[in-house]
């Protein structure tokens, strides 16, 4: 048959089609990523099983261990994924800001919003450090959240809107406010009141950062 009168096949364009048992791996591993957000989210790391997890997501625990060789594994994951979302929530948050400081400060508020949610205060700011390890939570914060912060706070400090002599520093210092600032408002009996005072403390640290004003002087020289 000649190439012009031969059918075509939809899937000639699209490249290989995975098979159906690469599908059900990938849908068996979003399974007990959404199953552990949720374990961990409402039980806490400690308090939910692998057991728990398999069960609920469906599968074995043999399934599991197929995925994550650990418990601390698949938390780690959902730590990322959860992760990764706030940090797309502050960049839209920031988007409705009006100049670069105001756009960084919506961005904390953003990421203070979220921690209101018992599920986010639990995974992202209680359980993260211990399971992880400090210095394994630094990284993968640092790896999500302090690039953005550090050329948020280089545009601000080329455009004169605040004095920054070292933003990487800076943006460390500001990230560890941040986590503590998560852990204040976990720990709250009034997790609202608490938010609205970090967020307005993290503001103040901005403002304090902005160049002086130029001192206005007499005409005999003297400042006023």
């Amino acid at each position: 048959m000649p190439d012009e009168d031969r059918p075509v096949d939809a899937g000639d364009s699209a490249g290989p089609r995975p098979s159906l048992r690469a599908e059900q791996v990938r849908q068996t591993r979003i399974a007990l990523v959404r199953t552990g957000r949720t374990l961990f989210g409402q039980r806490g790391f400690a308090a939910t099983s692998v057991d728990d997890i398999a069960r609920e997501a469906g599968v074995t625990s043999g399934a599991l261990y197929h995925h994550f060789p650990t418990k601390s594994a698949l938390f780690e994951t959902v730590f990322e994924e959860l992760h990764a979302e706030l940090l797309e929530a502050s960049a839209l948050a920031a988007t409705r800001g009006h100049g670069h400081v105001d756009r960084l400060a919506l961005a904390f508020d953003a990421f203070l919003d979220a921690v209101l949610d018992p599920d986010v205060q639990r995974i992202i700011v209680v359980d993260a450090p211990a399971v992880l390890g400090l210095a394994r939570f630094t990284e993968l914060d640092e790896r999500y959240a302090f690039g953005a912060i550090v050329d948020a706070l280089e545009r601000a400090s080329a455009d004169g809107a605040l004095r920054v002599t070292d933003p990487e520093t800076l943006a460390r210092l500001l990230l560890g406010a941040l986590t503590r600032g998560g852990l204040l408002i976990a720990s709250a009996p009034d997790p609202r009141r608490t938010r609205d005072g970090v967020a307005r403390t993290m503001r103040d640290l901005l403002a304090g950062l902005e160049p002086l004003a130029p001192e206005r002087h007499t005409a005999g020289g003297e400042s006023l």
